[in-house]
This record gives C-alpha cells, sequence and structure tokens, in this order.
C-alpha cells in the first residue's frame, strides 16, 4: 500500500521527500532528510550553473591581467580541493558500503548527490586559476553560491545533530542486537566536514584577491578602493566608507578624490561610441558605404564621420544619436533592467506576506497558530525587503554609470563636431547655444537614464497589482481601474501643455543667456557709455516672458500632481465603495482592505513615475532633436584644399570661386606664391583680403577652383584668439619649449618689454579672450605663435594693423621681411601699409572681390591702375614717416615716368616733416635697430643669460603668484548655512511658505483620519446584514477623501507661487547686483563663470527647486505620519524609533557632508568643460589652420575626466545611503511586524495598518533624504547667487543732487587733474602717480607714452572704470567722486580701443534707450560714412547685427562707434587708439569728421600715429605714471632735451 502513495523522489531517495505534518502543522518545524539532501543542496549549485555565464563574462571584459598567488587565493585553492575530496570520497563511500553484499540497498541519491556537488565544486576550482590569469579580484556568483550552500545546509546540522543523539540512545540502551551504524556516522562526519569548508569558503569569497600585476592602464596611488574591493564590500558599498567618513570630519577637497575607474574614462568610452556613431552615419546613406574597419586609435584619438556627407551622396535621413547609444551602452543597461525585473516581483511578495500576517492575528483568538510561524512571516518580511534593497542598490549604480557613459560621449561627440562646423552652421547657431547642448541637454540624457526602465516596469506593476486586487476583491477592481484610466489622458494633455511651454521656457533662457553673455562680454563698453539700464531693461523683458511660462508650467504641475495625490485615493475609494454596493454578501475584512491597500500603493509608484517619466522623455526628445540637428549639421569640406606635392608652387588658388554659404565672396581668384617669396594682398576695407587668406585656410565653401597647400601652415588672424592660459603657453601652442628658439621669437616680435612690464614675466595668466592685453600686444603674441611653430606657409591677415609703425617696422624686418625670421618661407601677407611693398616678392590688388592686378612694386607702379590710386589715396592721408616716404619715392622714381604718383610723394613728404611721434616699444632705440654687427653680438648674449638669472626659484614661484589673474573659483565648504535658507524663505514670502506647511499637515491628518476609519469598518461585525450602517461609513470615507483633495490643491499651488516669486526675486537682484560690479571684478572673474549663474544657476531655482521641496515636504510629513501610525497601533514600537532614528540620523549627516561637498567639487569642475569649449569654438579657425584640433580633443576630454572624477563618487555617495537608510526602514518593517504578531494584538485591522504603513516607510525614508540632501546641493545654487548679490559694487549710478545739474552740463569741458594717483586693485602698484595737468575748454591734447606708461589708465579714470587712490580729477571744476556715475559717462563721449557692437539691430547699437529720431540718427550715419552702406541694406536701420558684430568687417565696426559718439556729442570726447584696426581710408575719414564735428569740444587723443596729434594745442608725454611734459608740441618740438623730441628723433623727424 505504501508503495502507491510515494513519489518519484521518495524513490530517488529511498525515503520520505516531504512530510507536511513533521514541517508545518507542529510547533517544532523540521525537514526531512531526503529534502534536505536534495532541494536544499541542489538548489545553489542549480543557481551556480545557471549564472556561471556572468563569470564568463567578466573574464572577457576585464582590463587586467595576471593577479600573483596570495595566502587568500591558495587557501580558496585548497579549501576548494578538500571539498572536492570530500565529495569523492562520499560516491566511494557510498558505492564501497551499500549496494552489493551489504544490506543496505544503493539509491539514485547516493550516487547523484556527490556527482552534481562534485561538477559544480570542480567548475569553481576551474575559475580560481582563470580569474587570477585574467585579473579578476572578486565574483558575485561564487559568493551568493557559498552564502546559499551554507545557509541552506543549516537545516541539516539540526537534523544530523538530532539523528546522532538518537543513535547514542539506541546504542547506550544496546541490550539484544547490533547495530551498523556505521555509514550514517560516516555521513553525520563527512556532512560536519563539508558544512565547516563551505563556511570558510563563504568566509575567504568575503574578501578580494590581491592586485593584478598587468593592468591596462596605469593604477595610481589613488586608485579607487572598488576595483579591488570584494563582492560583498561592493553589494554594501563598504568600500565608500573611507571618503564618507573623511568628508564628514573635514570638508572633501579635489586631492581626496579617487582616480575614475578606467572603463569610464573617455579612453575607453569614446571609441566604442564613434564606432557604432560611424556605422550608423554610414547606414544612412544610399551611395555605396566604404566598410571601415572599427574606430582605430590612431594615437588613441577617435574619428567620427561626417553625416553631412558629400553634396552629392543621397541622404535617406539624419543619423540620430540614439542607436549608437543603444549598441555602446545597452549592454550594462539590460543587465540593469533584468535586475529591476526581479525587484519588481519581489515588491508584490511583500502584500501576499502581509495577509499571511493579518489571517495569523485573526486566528489568535480562535484556534492559535504557532509563534514560530508570526515570527517567521515577520522575518520574511524583512528578508524580502533586504533582497530588494541590495538589488535596487545595484540597479541604480548601473544606470548612473550607463548615464554617466552617455554623457561623456555626447559631450565629446559635441566638441569634436564644433570643431569642424562650416561657417553656415556656425551662422546658425551662436556659441551660447552650441554650449548649452553640452552643458543642457547632454545633461538630461544622464538624468533620464535611471527612470527609463519605467517605461515597462510600471505597466508590469500596473498589471501585476490589479491581478492580485483582482483575487481581493473580484471585478470591483476594474471600477478603480477605470478611474486611474480616466485620469492618463488628463495627465497626457497636461503633459503636452507643459511640453510646449516647457519649449518657450528653454528659448527664452537661451535668449537670456545669449544676450547675458553678449553684455558680459561688452561689459567696458556699456560702462564708458553708460547704457546698462537699457540692457538691464532688455534682460528683464526677456526673463518677465521666461517668468510668464514658468507660472502657466507651474499651475500645470500643481495639476498633476494633485492628479496624483489623489488618484490612489479615489481609486480605493471607488473600489471599496463598488465592492460593498454591487453585491450585500460582500463585506470588507481586515484582510481584504489592507492587502488592497497596500497594492494601491505599490500602484501609486508607477502611477506617479509614469507623467514625471512623460515629461522627462519629453524633455529628452527635444535634447535629441538639438543634438541631431547640430551632430548632422554640415561640416567644411576637408577636401577643398589639396596637398599636391607635385604642383609648383606651396601655396596657389586656381580659377578659385569661394562664398561664405550665401553669395558669391570672391571669384576668378588666381593666385601664386612660390617657395620662399612674400606676397602681399591690398585693397580697400572689405574688398575681401581676409577672405582669401580663409580660402587657403579652406575656412570657405569652394564653388570652383583649386586651392593647393604643401607644408605645415601657420596663420595669424586679423583678430587674435587668445587662450586663457600664460603668455608662455599662448606662444608655444602645445609645442615643446626650447629656449633659444623661444628668445629669438620673443625679441624679433617685439614682446620682450612688454612681457617685462607683466607682474609674472612670460608666466603671467592671460584672462578670457585675452582681456588684460592690448590689442597690440595681443596682435604680437599671435604672431609669436605662429613663427615659434615653424611651419613652412605662414598665412598673416594685417598682423602690423593693431601695432604701430615702428614696432611695425621692426617687426617686418625682423620677422616676415626678406631679412626676417621667415626668410626662407612661403608667407602671405595682407597689409595696409606702403610702406613695406616694394620689399614684397609680388602684390596682388584686391577689388570687390576680384584680382584687379598683380606683379611686382615696379610692375604695378607703371601700370597706373587700381594699384597706383590706392597709393595716391595712401599718400593724401599723409601718416607715414618721412624716412619711409623717401624710400617710397625713391622706389618710385627708379621706375620711371610716373609723375602725378612722384608729386604725391612730395606732397607728403612736405606733410611728415611737421608731424611725428611714436608710442612705441624700447626697441626704436636706435642702436637695436640700426646698430651694427656688435650690439647684435651683443644681443644675443644677452639672450642665453636671460633665463639663467630668472631661473631662482623663489622668484619663480612669485611669479606665479602674481601671474594669477583669474581667481579659482570658491567652492564653498562646510554646511550651507541656515541664512541661506532664511533667504531663500524670505523670497518665497513669509505668508506663502507657512500656508505651504499647514496645508500638509492638513492633508496628512485627512489621510490618517480616513485609513483609521477603514480600520473601525473593516472590524465592525455588524456592517454585513446592516446597510444604513454600511452606508454610513462608506459616506464618512469619501468626506474624508474629499478633504484630503481639497486640501492637497491648495498646498500645491501656495508651494508652487512661492518658489516663481522666489525665482523672480533672486533673478532680479543677481542681475542688479552683477551689473553694478566695479570692472575690477569682471577682469578677475571669467565669463563662464558669471553666466554659469545666469544659466545653471537661475534654472536650478526656477525648475529643481520648486520639485524638490514639494517631494521633501510631502514625504517629510508622511514620515510622521507613518510613526504615528505603528505607535497607535503597537505602543512598544516607540521604544525602537530612538536608535533607528539615531542611525539614520548619523547616515544622514554623514552622505549630507559628503555629498554636498562632492556635488559642489563637480559643479566646480564642470565650467572649465564650459569655458574650454566655448574659446575652442571661438578660436576654431585658428585650431584648425595650425592642425592642433588632436591637442585640444585630448585637453577636453581630460577635463571632462576630471568632471567624472568628481561626480562618480557622488553617485556613489548615493547608493551607499541608500542601501544603509532602506536598511533601517527594513528594520522598521521588521519590529513593527514582531510586535504587532508577538504583542498579543488582537485587532487585525490595526495591525495591517500600521504593517502596510511600515511597508512603504522604507522608500519614503530613501526618498526624504535623498530629497533634502538633493535640496541642500540645489540651495548651492541660491548660495552662489546671494554670493554674487553680496559682491563689491561700483558708486551708485544716480544721485540726488546730480539732478540739478543742467541739461548741458559740461558747459566748457574744462578737465583738471589734481595730483591725481591711481591703481587697477587693491594691491597692485600705482598706475599713475600724482598726476597733475589742467585742460581748458576746447583744447585738443594728445596723449602719447610707451605702453604702460598709463595712458589708458587716465581715460579709465576719468570714467571712474578705476576710482582714485588719491588726488581728485574735475571737469569744469565740479569733482568728478561727487556725481552719480551714469551722470558722469553719459556726459561724456569715448570712442574706444575695440570696437564693441552687441547682437540686435543698428538702431539699438546707435542708440539703446531710443531716445533719438530716425533723422538724428541718419545724420550721424553721414557724418561718419556709413550712410550709404547702411541704404544698401534691405532692412536699413533695423540691419540684424550678428553676435560681436560678425557680420561687418572691423573697419565698419569702428566707423558704428564712431556714429555712436557723433549721435552723443558731449563736450568732452576720449579718443582711445581708435585707429589701430582700420585701414587708411577710414582712419582718415574718422580724423576729418572728428576735426569738424568735434570742434567746439575738449578732445583728449591717445595717440598712435603722428598726424592725430600734431595739431593738437598741448601734448602730455606720460612716464611710468607720471607726466614727464605738458606743453604745446612746437614748443617740445624746439627744446632738443625733451622727451618728445628724442621721440621724434629716433623716428627721424627732426
Amino acid at each position: 500500500m505504501a508503495e502507491d502513495t510515494s513519489s518519484p523522489m521518495d524513490e530517488f531517495c529511498g525515503s520520505t521527500f516531504w512530510n507536511a505534518t513533521e514541517t508545518w502543522w507542529t510547533n517544532n518545524p523540521d525537514f526531512t532528510p531526503c529534502f534536505e539532501q536534495t532541494v536544499l543542496v541542489w538548489t545553489p549549485c542549480a543557481f551556480y550553473w545557471l549564472f556561471v555565464i556572468f563569470d564568463f563574462y567578466y573574464l572577457k571584459a576585464s582590463l587586467d591581467r595576471n593577479i600573483p598567488w596570495n595566502k587568500l587565493s591558495v587557501s580558496k585553492a585548497l579549501v576548494n580541493l578538500g571539498l572536492l575530496v570530500i565529495t569523492a570520497l562520499d560516491l566511494i563511500m557510498a558505492l564501497i558500503k551499500k549496494g552489493g553484499d551489504s544490506e543496505l540497498p544503493l539509491y539514485d541519491l547516493d550516487v547523484w548527490g556527490p556527482i552534481i556537488k562534485f561538477a559544480t565544486f570542480l567548475l569553481i576550482f576551474i575559475f580560481i586559476p582563470l580569474n587570477r590569469k585574467y585579473g579578476v579580484q572578486t565574483t558575485g556568483c561564487q559568493f551568493l553560491f557559498w552564502f546559499l550552500l551554507t545557509v541552506l545546509s543549516i537545516p541539516r546540522c539540526r537534523t544530523e545533530v538530532r539523528l546522532d543523539s538518537n543513535r547514542q540512545k539506541i546504542i547506550d540502551s544496546q541490550e539484544t542486537e547490533q547495530h551498523d551504524f556505521s555509514w550514517e556516522e560516516y555521513q553525520f562526519a563527512s556532512f560536519f566536514v563539508f558544512f565547516t569548508f563551505s563556511c570558510i569558503m563563504l568566509i575567504l569569497n568575503c574578501f578580494a584577491d590581491g592586485l593584478p600585476k598587468q593592468t591596462k592602464y596605469q593604477r595610481g596611488e589613488n586608485e579607487i578602493p572598488e576595483l579591488s574591493a570584494s563582492f560583498l564590500n561592493r553589494i554594501t558599498y563598504q568600500w565608500f566608507d573611507s571618503m564618507a567618513l573623511k568628508g564628514y570630519r573635514n570638508p572633501l577637497e579635489e586631492k581626496d578624490l579617487w582616480d575614475l575607474r578606467p572603463q569610464d574614462s573617455c579612453s575607453e568610452v569614446m571609441p566604442i561610441f564613434a564606432h557604432h556613431w560611424n556605422q550608423n552615419v554610414r547606414k544612412n546613406y544610399r551611395s555605396k558605404a566604404r566598410v571601415e574597419p572599427k574606430a582605430q586609435f590612431s594615437n588613441g584619438n577617435v574619428t567620427f564621420e561626417n553625416p553631412h556627407g558629400d553634396k552629392n551622396g543621397r541622404k535617406k535621413g539624419m543619423a540620430s544619436i540614439m542607436p549608437p547609444i543603444y549598441k555602446s551602452f545597452g549592454g550594462v543597461f539590460l543587465f540593469g533592467s533584468l535586475m529591476k525585473l526581479f525587484t519588481d516581483v519581489l515588491t508584490f511578495a511583500q502584500p501576499q506576506v502581509l495577509s499571511l500576517i493579518i489571517s495569523f492575528v485573526e486566528a489568535q483568538e480562535k484556534d492559535p497558530q504557532p509563534e514560530w510561524k508570526g515570527i517567521m512571516y515577520a522575518v520574511l518580511l524583512f528578508i524580502l525587503a533586504a533582497f530588494q534593497t541590495f538589488i535596487l542598490g545595484q540597479y541604480f549604480h548601473r544606470m548612473f554609470i550607463v548615464g554617466l557613459r552617455i554623457r561623456t560621449a555626447l559631450i565629446n561627440a559635441i566638441y569634436r563636431k564644433a570643431l569642424r562646423i562650416s561657417n553656415s552652421t556656425k551662422k546658425e547657431s551662436t556659441v551660447g547655444e552650441i554650449v548649452n547642448l553640452m552643458a543642457v541637454d547632454a545633461q538630461r540624457f544622464m538624468e533620464l537614464t535611471t527612470y527609463l526602465n519605467m517605461i515597462w516596469s510600471a505597466p508590469l506593476q500596473i498589471a501585476l497589482a490589479l491581478y492580485f486586487l483582482w483575487q481581493q476583491l473580484g471585478p470591483s477592481v476594474l471600477a478603480g481601474l477605470a478611474v486611474m484610466i480616466i485620469l492618463i489622458p488628463v495627465n497626457g494633455v497636461i503633459a503636452s501643455r507643459i511640453k510646449t511651454y516647457q519649449i518657450r521656457q528653454m528659448k527664452y533662457k537661451d535668449e537670456r543667456v545669449k544676450l547675458m553673455n553678449e553684455v558680459l562680454s561688452g561689459i567696458k563698453v556699456l560702462k564708458l557709455y553708460a547704457w546698462e539700464p537699457s540692457f538691464e531693461k532688455q534682460v528683464l523683458d526677456i526673463r518677465d516672458k521666461e517668468i510668464a511660462t514658468l507660472r502657466s508650467t507651474a499651475y500645470l504641475n500643481a495639476g498633476t500632481s494633485f492628479l496624483w495625490s489623489c488618484a490612489p485615493f479615489l481609486v480605493s475609494l471607488v473600489t471599496f465603495a463598488t465592492y460593498v454596493l454591487i453585491d450585500e454578501n460582500n463585506v470588507l475584512d481586515a484582510t481584504k482592505t489592507f492587502v488592497s491597500l497596500s497594492l494601491f500603493n505599490i500602484l501609486r509608484f508607477p502611477l506617479t513615475m509614469l507623467p514625471m517619466l512623460i515629461t522627462n522623455l519629453v524633455q529628452t526628445q527635444v535634447s535629441v532633436k538639438r543634438i541631431n540637428k547640430f551632430l548632422n549639421s554640415e561640416e567644411l569640406d576637408p577636401n577643398s584644399v589639396l596637398h599636391d606635392p607635385s604642383k609648383p608652387h606651396p601655396m596657389s588658388i586656381e580659377n578659385g570661386e569661394f562664398s561664405w554659404g550665401d553669395e558669391i565672396t570672391l571669384r576668378n581668384i588666381n593666385i601664386e606664391v612660390p617657395k620662399n617669396s612674400l606676397v602681399a594682398l591690398v585693397g580697400t576695407v572689405g574688398s575681401g583680403k581676409s577672405s582669401v587668406v580663409q580660402a587657403f585656410l579652406g575656412e570657405m565653401e569652394k564653388l570652383a577652383g583649386v586651392v593647393n597647400t604643401v607644408g605645415k601652415l601657420a596663420y595669424v588672424p586679423q583678430q587674435a584668439w587668445i587662450q586663457n592660459a600664460t603668455v608662455r603657453d599662448n606662444i608655444l601652442f602645445g609645442k615643446p619649449y626650447d629656449r633659444k628658439h623661444y628668445n629669438k621669437v620673443i625679441d624679433a616680435c617685439a614682446l620682450r618689454a612688454d612681457i617685462d612690464i607683466l607682474s609674472a614675466g612670460d608666466l603671467t595668466e592671460i584672462g578670457e579672450k585675452g582681456i588684460n592685453l592690448s590689442g597690440g600686444q595681443k596682435q604680437r603674441i599671435s604672431l609669436a605663435r605662429a613663427v615659434y611653430s615653424d611651419a613652412d606657409l605662414y598665412l598673416l591677415d594685417d598682423p602690423l594693423s593693431a601695432v604701430d609703425s615702428h614696432v611695425g617696422k621692426h617687426i617686418f624686418e625682423e620677422v616676415i621681411g626678406p631679412k626676417g625670421l621667415l626668410a626662407r618661407k612661403s608667407r602671405v601677407l595682407v597689409t595696409h601699409g606702403v610702406t613695406f611693398l616694394p620689399q614684397v616678392s609680388s602684390i596682388y590688388v584686391i577689388k570687390m572681390g576680384e584680382i584687379s592686378e598683380s606683379g611686382t612694386f615696379d610692375q604695378l607702379v607703371k601700370n597706373k591702375g587700381a594699384f597706383a590710386d590706392f597709393i595716391i589715396q595712401h599718400l593724401q592721408d599723409g601718416n607715414e614717416e618721412e624716412e619711409e616716404l623717401n624710400q617710397i619715392k625713391r622706389q618710385i622714381s627708379s621706375t620711371g615716368d610716373v609723375p602725378e604718383l612722384l608729386g604725391s610723394v612730395e606732397k607728403a613728404i612736405k606733410l611728415a616733416r611737421t608731424e611725428s611721434l611714436s608710442d612705441s616699444i624700447s626697441v626704436t632705440s636706435a642702436d637695436s635697430l640700426m646698430g651694427g654687427g656688435g650690439s647684435l653680438r651683443r644681443r644675443t648674449k644677452r639672450q642665453n643669460s636671460h633665463d639663467s638669472v630668472a631661473s631662482a626659484a623663489s622668484l619663480k614661484k612669485k611669479q606665479e603668484v602674481e601671474g594669477k589673474l583669474i581667481e579659482t573659483e570658491k567652492s564653498q565648504t562646510g554646511g550651507v548655512d541656515f541664512a541661506v535658507y532664511k533667504h531663500y524663505i524670505k523670497s518665497v514670502g513669509i505668508f506663502l511658505s507657512v500656508a505651504t506647511l499647514v496645508l500638509n499637515f492638513v492633508f496628512q491628518a485627512f489621510q490618517i483620519g480616513s485609513n483609521l476609519w477603514l480600520t473601525k469598518w473593516a472590524n465592525d461585525e455588524n456592517v454585513s446584514n446592516d446597510t444604513g450602517l454600511r452606508d454610513m461609513y462608506l459616506g464618512v470615507y469619501g468626506a474624508f477623501g474629499f478633504g484630503q483633495v481639497t486640501s492637497y490643491l491648495f498646498c500645491s499651488l501656495s508651494l508652487a507661487l512661492g518658489c516663481i516669486y522666489c525665482s523672480k526675486a533672486l533673478h532680479e537682484r543677481l542681475l542688479t547686483f552683477v551689473f553694478r560690479w566695479p570692472m575690477e571684478l569682471f577682469d578677475t572673474t571669467p565669463l563662464g563663470r558669471i553666466v554659469n549663474r545666469f544659466s545653471k544657476d537661475v534654472d536650478t531655482i526656477d525648475n529643481a527647486l520648486p520639485m524638490l521641496w514639494r517631494m521633501v515636504i510631502s514625504q517629510a510629513f508622511a514620515v510622521l505620519a507613518t510613526i504615528v501610525v505603528i505607535s497607535l497601533s503597537t505602543p512598544i514600537f516607540l521604544v525602537v524609533i530612538v536608535p533607528i532614528a539615531l542611525l539614520y540620523y548619523f547616515a544622514q549627516r554623514f552622505y549630507v557632508a559628503t555629498s554636498r561637498q562632492l556635488m559642489r567639487l563637480e559643479s566646480v569642475s564642470r565650467s572649465p568643460i564650459y569655458s574650454h569649449f566655448s574659446e575652442t569654438v571661438t578660436g576654431a579657425s585658428t585650431i584648425r589652420a595650425y592642425n592642433v584640433g588632436d591637442r585640444f580633443i585630448e585637453e577636453s576630454d581630460a577635463k571632462v575626466d576630471k568632471n567624472q572624477v568628481c561626480k562618480y563618487p557622488s553617485v556613489i555617495a548615493n547608493r551607499w545611503l541608500a542601501i544603509r537608510l532602506e536598511m533601517v526602514g527594513n528594520l522598521i518593517i521588521l519590529f513593527a511586524s514582531l510586535f504587532a504578531v508577538l504583542g498579543g494584538q488582537t485587532n487585525p485591522g490595526l495591525v495591517g495598518l500600521s504593517v502596510s504603513y511600515a511597508l512603504q516607510v522604507t522608500q519614503t525614508l530613501n526618498w526624504l533624504v535623498r530629497m533634502t540632501s538633493d535640496i541642500e546641493t540645489n540651495i548651492v545654487s541660491v548660495e552662489r547667487i546671494k554670493e554674487y548679490g553680496e559682491t563689491k559694487q561700483e558708486a551708485a549710478w544716480e544721485l540726488e543732487q546730480d539732478k540739478s545739474k543742467p541739461k548741458n552740463w559740461p558747459q566748457e569741458g574744462r578737465v583738471e587733474f589734481q595730483n591725481f594717483q591711481v591703481r587697477y586693485r587693491e594691491g597692485l602698484d600705482l598706475v599713475l602717480r600724482g598726476v597733475s595737468f589742467d585742460i581748458r575748454g576746447g583744447e585738443k591734447v594728445g596723449i602719447v607714452g610707451r605702453t604702460g606708461a598709463g595712458k589708458s589708465s587716465l581715460t579709465l579714470a576719468l570714467f571712474r572704470i578705476i576710482e582714485a587712490a588719491g588726488g581728485r580729477i574735475s571737469i569744469d571744476g565740479v569733482d568728478i567722486a561727487s556725481m552719480g556715475l551714469h551722470m558722469l559717462r553719459s556726459r561724456l563721449t569715448i570712442i574706444p580701443q575695440d570696437p564693441v557692437l552687441f547682437s540686435g539691430s543698428l538702431r539699438v547699437n546707435l542708440d539703446p534707450f531710443e531716445i533719438k529720431t530716425d533723422d538724428e540718427i541718419w545724420k550721424a550715419l553721414e557724418l561718419s560714412h556709413l550712410k550709404s552702406f547702411v541704404k544698401s541694406l534691405a532692412a536699413g536701420l533695423n540691419h540684424e547685427i550678428s553676435e560681436g558684430g560678425e557680420n561687418l568687417s572691423v573697419g565698419q565696426r569702428q566707423l558704428v562707434c564712431l556714429a555712436r559718439a557723433l549721435l552723443r556729442k558731449t563736450k568732452v570726447l576720449v579718443l582711445d587708439e581708435a585707429t589701430a584696426a582700420v585701414d587708411l581710408e577710414t582712419d582718415d575719414l574718422i580724423q576729418k569728421t572728428i576735426r569738424t564735428e568735434f570742434k567746439e569740444c575738449t578732445v583728449l587723443t591717445i595717440a598712435h600715429r603722428l598726424n592725430t596729434i600734431l595739431d593738437s594745442d598741448k601734448v602730455i608725454v606720460l612716464d611710468k605714471g607720471q607726466i614727464t611734459e605738458f606743453a604745446s608740441p612746437t614748443e617740445l618740438l624746439d627744446n632738443p632735451k625733451s622727451a618728445f623730441y628724442s621721440m621724434a628723433k629716433d623716428a627721424n623727424l627732426v
């Protein structure tokens, strides 16, 4: 009989496999030996065989090799061997002792059991040397295997011990027959040896192996401990403890951070991404794709293909970044998704256990179940939660890594693209917008990856929840589901509205940031013109539009969050109502109610996440589009310039036609530059000289013809591009430093004297865009860079325009000319000067974008064509020196018959005799230019000793300190002061802040109320037969719900509005303060940093903080509610609350201190990426010309990596905290359920309520800390804005007493300086040391002196851009220090050195306050010779000027500045070297206009050329900040001892 009931497993073991009475229905549970020896051993084995594939993957993916043997690996191998021996022994013993002759039958188990174990141990044993060879230091599968094996062997321990004591009893009571227990004894012994070894293996697997010998990347001192952490250490993030502790003790600094994991660095991420991107690009072409190898390392470089393709290849569509992202980073992502699936399933096990606990409590009264079951349920709940915690931790970690890698890939792809975009693309988007792609859009991806899995996980969770709910409540669930489904489209509508607003807000933000960028670039000009209010208003206008969109978004957001917070309640109300009303027999009991409630709670998360996810996806979609558009935009054609060495000349253009993207700019261009020759391009402003140079560089679009260059290029642009680095770095430009060569270059480019003036010599740091250098110095540094690079071909775009004639001459002779350093090179020189033309090999005259004639100087003079006109025109301007004119005269007369030319030369010589002056540097002293061989030898000697003297270390240190201009951005340390929060709350408004808190409190009160009411209802026995009572319960429940709904709605609204008021107020304050900074602050703060405040920080306050506050406040109240509810049901819980709260507090403090500092470091390390990027975009053509793109890409990669170094630990800090906090939450679950089970609690409703609340608490706690720390990290934005709002301000703009001054003050224009002293910043030397002079109204005064003598400082002081350190300046007898800045600045006029224009209409550029009439503006344009140009424009005065005035030539920009001055027309005019970048015609126009239009005014000219000041009434000669002479020019020239005379003599004028 017994045989028939036995299962196959029973036969397999030879004993019972499962006995329910022994295992379940008993007070002393135990498993059967068969179950223990099969299921409990095979489960771990099966697990290992299933997941061993991961071990193989890690072997393959490892970047390291060869771990040396050490005690740990040897002991692992030995213990493993021991296990193999024992299992083998088990098999042998079984075959010997059982079956065959012996009376013990041999069962299948005796054979198969050991074999399965042996195979598994063998596999693990094989992995020990494999892991060593491939440098894998720890493996999770093995750890889990040993863990499971050990834990599951524990029941068998108990059984074996019990059987052993039974045997002892039998043996002791041995009377009659002999029992043979040898087999059992053997099993007992072998099992315990096996068990001991398993435990040892488990312990050994808690540690990681030693460090590998061979690594792909150098492992530094500061290696991240994660790489060598064991599996256990990794899942608990214990390796992070050291940093958490360090960060808690004192604020972290950069040196405390670990190196980046090699897998996350650019050099690992980029090749993969590039490979997939290129594949994707190729797929997009119908034309036959070239088969290319995988992304190759050419010295670690990654090439990206151009998706814009050839002009002819037909394009299917845009190459998108999405497929390459999936392919590159999908693997890790999928593994993460697998984990997510696990946790989702585990989540649903919890309500099932909850229902068991409730039924356990219900049964307590009638027939109590054994105590161990209750305890088991409680522990089971805890184990499920703990499992979920660890898996989720790993999941988020994986997702963050994917996010970081995607960001790295995108930033680098954008960077590489920016180096190659064509000019038409560049026109479409400003620098600001391109930087935004990197700053905002790439960042978006990172934030999205964590949530992306919700796309499938949310529907899955909803489906499972509904399935289990159906089991509880049947079809009534559908009513609840209907409510949810109705809410989804409502939400969808709102989401799409939000999207449109968001795009609009992005647009306004871009506009605002772009405008700020320009304002800050041209801030000096704004201050000189007193134009700040106009631009401040423009920014605020954009901001108001932005705030309006934000307000709409906020209302909508409040709407959605309101919908979703009420959703769970509405759903449960509708469901319960339907359930009890459908059928009289349906009664709510505790199990049904609370299991359903906890399922509804689970439902709540995916339902809340979905809409958030949708908005996030939508934003990312917008970002993807923007990035795609950029990455698919047109690139420069690399083949537009050929490099064909067989051509006769190193540089040539044949029949070239070129355009800047729209109409043809150059046509019929034929130029040949023979080897080692110097070719000049001349022509009037805007004739296309620079365009020819750009054509050689391949920057223009080639429509026809052939461009050919052979050899290395060097390029000097018309507007020097200077990096934010030291002077030396700017000149070396990535080349190694060769002292002799370097000094030669410095002297040839006349930089020696400038370098001596600079505070730290050539190690002085130059500000962004070369802010602390004069135009001439920038130009010479740019030239020195070209000369130092020692290329074969030189393209010099007017390098002598910004330097004055003597320096120009020196540079021509020493560098460019036939005897200069570049004599053996082929050079193209664009020039405005006539003087050097006789010395060039050939000249091309360009007119209206065509070459009108070409030839040598003599040929062209004979032709009497365009060139002769050019020369005559030039000579009439009369600003050449006499000696040069004589040279030209000789040259022309030697060519024979050109009388009219000779005539004009004679005239010019007469003119030049009467005027002369030099603003030159010491180079012009006669010996160095003209001196014979001796002096030259002396000079070389001096050069070589020059360095050795300076190399003393002390000097070097001093230099480095002095040379730092830009202050490093402070990242604040320590906690965020309470003052910051106070500041924020004040900005929100006290009323709204309090209202929000009160309303939240009310909301929670209603929620607890409704839940307690449910308990009462569920426990009421009479409901089942009294419908009136039932309806009463239902009605009150509904009323509670209504309370929840209304209180939450108002709460959302008050919060949203408060946050908007706040961001408005904060931005206004920031703007007001930054506009009122003194100039010195702009010099020491990089532009990127200020823009960062206006973009990133303001964005945080607009978008991030309101969300965070909403979360924090609601979560905090939810946690309080949980504690209240649990304590109501089981008061003993309050005892546990205190230690748990302490644990929680410590984790939180440790975390916040560390994480906040990491976030700060991260944001500080982020700005260099962007400022380097915007620098690159501006200097792209120079970078391409020198072909140093790769070096810049490497620099960018290094900056991104450095940013990751700060970012990665903060991601880990998040996980570290989550694991610890969730364990705290899990303890709350454990205790809440244990007390409920053991406390003799008989009210199942309360138990259900408290446990279902406890189940939520983990997530809430987690969110709470995360959100509070997010608030702390994001409130830093408020702190930074507040910090800028407390900076030093310049004097008041308007003062009361100004109003009394007459409209046309100053009437005379008398300017006097009385013992005036000034310095640029605190702690620097005086630049003017006690200057006194008096200028009468209407006088014309020239100011001369060498570079650095203090000429510009004089004008800056006059405008109070720098404030007096002593003495005073008065205008018309009024001390200028006593008036408002705008009063003063608006009554002075300046034509500044650099012509700065702002994007916007031409009209706004001339008259930003719109106070002048059209006629006045046209009059000014006419006088500044722009009228015909403006008339020719389609839009006239409304002609849009692009960023920085790029669409006007430099000369036209200068004329616009003149027009501004004419519009203002005040009594005092300051002319600052305004003639540098202009060709002679324009210069002449400006001079004439000033002479006629400003006849009545006092004019101060900082002079460059002689004719500008020789007709002035007085000359001021400055030297080292003091006036050495002050008299009329004639008087000074009559006195041979005067400095002015010696300058004139230097210039051979006297």
